[in-house]
């Protein structure tokens, strides 16, 4: 009886012990992850503005839980799933980080950016593809960050090309 009581008291402080390294490596890789373009929720944003390549810039609101384009007048009801990708956008997860001091912003596309993409107020600047992957230079603040091409933002006007 002592020996199995020994050897299940062993395996319960093997278990303990695995149970503590796996969060410790769970909290450190959370503390390490590069996080997210910005720090909004996505659901709580409720104006966008986006100017991509020479297409008309487009101004929205959120007003009652549905996506109005308020400029050009008059105001009209936009889609909601669309722009429900551009919000989204804030919360693209960021790959790397640098100080935008490391860049030349004319070798990474982003002088003048392919798209502005302006969320509650919040300006994301978008630039040219990576050398590697299919991932694209964001700016924001005084950061840039690698992104998934899947994020970079697109007008109207060729969302609706690319759906005929």
């Amino acid at each position: 009886m002592k020996r199995a009581a020994r050897r299940l008291g062993w395996t319960l402080a093997a278990v303990i012990v695995l149970l503590a390294v796996a969060w410790w490596q769970l909290r450190s890789d959370r503390l390490a992850a590069p996080g997210t373009l910005l720090p909004l929720d996505p659901e709580a944003i409720t104006r966008v503005d986006l100017q991509a390549g020479r297409a008309p810039a487009e101004h929205y609101a959120k007003r009652e839980g549905h996506w109005w384009r308020i400029d050009p007048a008059p105001i009209t009801r936009a889609d909601d799933l669309r722009l429900g990708e551009l919000v989204r956008i804030a919360a693209a997860p960021v790959q790397d980080w640098q100080s935008a001091s490391r860049y030349d912003f004319a070798k990474i596309g982003l002088a003048p950016p392919q798209a502005k993409l302006d969320l509650d107020g919040q300006t994301l600047l978008f630039g040219g593809m990576t050398a590697l992957g299919r991932n694209v230079y964001v700016q924001a603040g005084q950061r840039v960050g690698i992104v998934s091409l899947r994020y970079l933002p697109r007008s109207a006007q060729s969302t609706s090309v690319k759906a005929l």
